[in-house]
């Protein structure tokens, strides 16, 4: 009889990938004050998928998974980053799917801030400022999940476009660009906020 050959990735292998991060999810949103109401619903929401296990952050999870983005503050709190998304031909703020080598969700927006933006040097506040549950295309029609944060740029910083995004642009948190996404200015109250706790004495 010939031995079973085992995938590169099966359940059990997929799930041990994903632990950590499913634990830090589940904690973090668990702990968090929404900051809106509709927030609070989306919250609830994501942690209801969160009890299918680690694969709820899997993109291949066709009912929904969790992602991750950024609203990305240059150093004086008076200009966010955001891009022009590829496929959707929209202002949104920086982020995208979760990956096995993340350990946190804001170690993915993280890691999504800086692929998206070119900038080396972020830092981000790990308290969400926001979530939101909306359809995308991506396999086919499924939910995000998306828990957001706030980064901040280093003085200087100079952003470099990325193969996701048709361009990039620096815009007064006042003065957001359009078409914008759904639910990306709800992040400009929350993100400030953040803002000021994380360098109150620069805050406009």
């Amino acid at each position: 009889m010939s031995t079973p050959q085992v995938s590169e990735e099966s359940p059990l292998d997929s799930a041990g990938q994903w632990a950590d991060l499913h634990a830090d999810a589940t904690s973090v949103l668990s702990d968090w004050t929404p900051t809106s109401p509709d927030a609070a619903a989306a919250r609830d929401r994501t942690l209801g998928l969160l009890t299918d296990g680690p694969v709820g952050l899997r993109r291949e999870h066709r009912v929904g998974h969790v992602t991750a983005s950024a609203l990305v503050f240059d150093a004086t709190g008076s200009r966010v980053l955001l891009c022009l998304h590829g496929k959707f031909h929209l202002w949104v703020q920086l982020g995208g799917h979760c990956e096995p080598g993340d350990r946190t969700l804001a170690e993915a927006a993280l890691r999504e801030a800086t692929e998206e933006s070119g900038i080396t040097g972020l830092r981000i506040d790990p308290v969400p400022v926001d979530v939101d549950v909306h359809t995308v295309g991506c396999q086919g029609g499924s939910l995000h999940h998306d828990v957001r944060f706030a980064v901040f740029a280093p003085a200087g910083a100079v952003e470099q476009v990325s193969a996701e995004s048709a361009a990039l642009g620096w815009f007064p948190p006042d003065q957001l660009p359009h078409p914008l996404a759904g639910g990306t200015a709800r992040l400009v109250a929350p993100g400030l906020a953040a803002f000021r706790r994380a360098s109150p004495r620069r805050a406009p």
